[in-house]
């Protein structure tokens, strides 16, 4: 009996002892993120803090922000030029517009550190950048004018009108697809894609309709994709979803760019 008291004392005095400060402490670090925003056809200046703080309220993450507020489509991004931009991030979302740069020197600058072994999530326009040569016929795996298109593991260059998107999940059993839906978005643009890349793995397709001298017809594409890139088979996760504020504000579009960075990271623990 009195062995027994003793034990339950002892145990008390160090659940006594472990102040919140240590609790804290023994926490899960949050994942450090890098956000890319700026440059053509697009409202960066508000999306770059609905991504910010809808991700920071559904993940374990903290999200650094570098924007540029220049509105062409060559955005003075800091990271041009800058192989080593990445550096101390665990994961960087691109979400710029950048189509008009073309350098190739640039852009293996810019794809170096996911080369490397930092996973990336690309939204939107990122799709539409980094591009030059005949981009808008199938590029040729491994050629210097697909080094993006590998990147990003999808080619595209055009989109449909403004109208809405019937969005559908076509993998229900991969994890970046868990608790997702099939949603309509409001008016949104449907990427049309040139060709799938080699290992890429679509994950939910997007149809609109569309009217031409005056018939109806449905286009439908993939909207959001996953592979494996480089030496490190490094995670990378895309939606071509994101043009209006009203898409990039809604819940389940959050909810879908918040799957796709706990999967990139491989870290289901950080989501909250």
């Amino acid at each position: 009996m009195k062995k027994t008291m003793l034990t339950s004392l002892a145990i008390l005095g160090a659940a006594a002892s472990f102040t919140p400060a240590q609790a804290e402490q023994s926490a899960p670090n949050p994942a450090k993120v890098l956000l890319i925003t700026g440059g053509c056809c697009h409202d960066y200046t508000a999306q770059k803090d609905i991504l910010k703080n809808g991700l920071e309220k559904r993940l374990n993450i903290e999200v650094t922000q570098i924007h540029s507020a220049d509105t062409s489509p060559k955005p003075p991004l800091p990271t041009h030029g800058n192989p080593a931009y990445a550096d101390g991030f665990d994961l960087v979302i691109h979400d710029e517009c950048a189509a008009a740069i073309g350098d190739p020197a640039v852009i293996n600058g810019i794809i170096l550190p996911h080369k490397n072994g930092i996973p990336g999530i690309n939204l939107h326009c990122a799709m539409h950048s980094y591009r030059f040569g005949d981009f808008q016929k199938p590029v040729a795996p491994g050629s210097e004018n697909a080094a993006w298109f590998d990147y990003l593991g999808l080619q595209s260059f055009r989109h449909g009108p403004h109208v809405p998107l019937s969005i559908r999940y076509t993998d229900a059993n991969h994890p970046a697809n868990k608790g997702l839906s099939d949603w309509t978005t409001g008016k949104e643009e449907l990427y049309h894609v040139v060709q799938v890349m080699p290992g890429t793995s679509v994950l939910a397709r997007g149809s609109q309709k569309v009217t031409k001298d005056g018939v109806e017809t449905i286009d439908d594409h993939p909207v959001v994709w996953v592979h494996e890139y480089g030496p490190e088979k490094v995670r990378v996760w895309s939606t071509s979803l994101g043009h209006f504020n009203e898409t990039v504000s809604d819940d389940r579009y959050l909810d879908l760019v918040a799957n796709g960075v706990a999967w990139a990271l491989n870290r289901p623990d950080l989501c909250k």
